[in-house]
């Protein structure tokens, strides 16, 4: 899997994608726009690292980060979902997670949740993994580029 692969994907189907990115902080969009052409799928991307542009930015529910914090998996789907609608795309994909070396409110690291959003509903993926902070980070946006892709092997209906 490769962000080319996504890319061709998307320019395949005539659709786009946006992401909300905490613990990888851009990484995903980088990916994605390293590619040639990627500028036709590519909606925008926000990072959304300190947990109160999350709900200023992604729209994520203030009262949801306030009981759960920012690594919960409801948040990383309403970061996807937040991401396709404030930037006009057909997919949404929304990530948090702790890369470390310390636990967040509690949570371990390497604890990372995947939210995608698309015009049939919104899922997450919720994944422990290992390896240093930088590790977990680039595990992490490539994880967000399967989960992506996997969805746009689906033939369009």
């Amino acid at each position: 899997m490769s962000a080319e692969d996504v890319v061709r994907a998307l320019l395949a189907r005539g659709e786009t994608v946006a992401t909300a990115e905490s613990l990888t902080a851009g990484m995903v969009t980088v990916e994605l726009t390293s590619v040639p052409g990627s500028s036709a799928v590519v909606r925008g991307g926000l990072v959304v690292y300190a947990t109160d542009l999350k709900q200023a930015l992604a729209g994520v529910d203030a009262a949801l980060l306030a009981e759960h914090g920012a690594v919960h998996p409801e948040v990383a789907r309403q970061l996807a979902e937040g991401a396709r609608e404030r930037c006009g795309a057909t997919w949404g994909l929304g990530l948090t997670g702790v890369a470390g070396p310390d636990p967040q409110d509690g949570v371990a690291p390497g604890t990372v949740h995947i939210g995608l959003s698309g015009s049939s509903g919104s899922s997450v993926e919720s994944l422990t993994l290992g390896g240093d902070r930088g590790q977990v980070r680039r595990r992490s946006a490539m994880a967000a580029l399967d989960l992506l892709l996997a969805h746009l092997k689906i033939p369009v209906e």
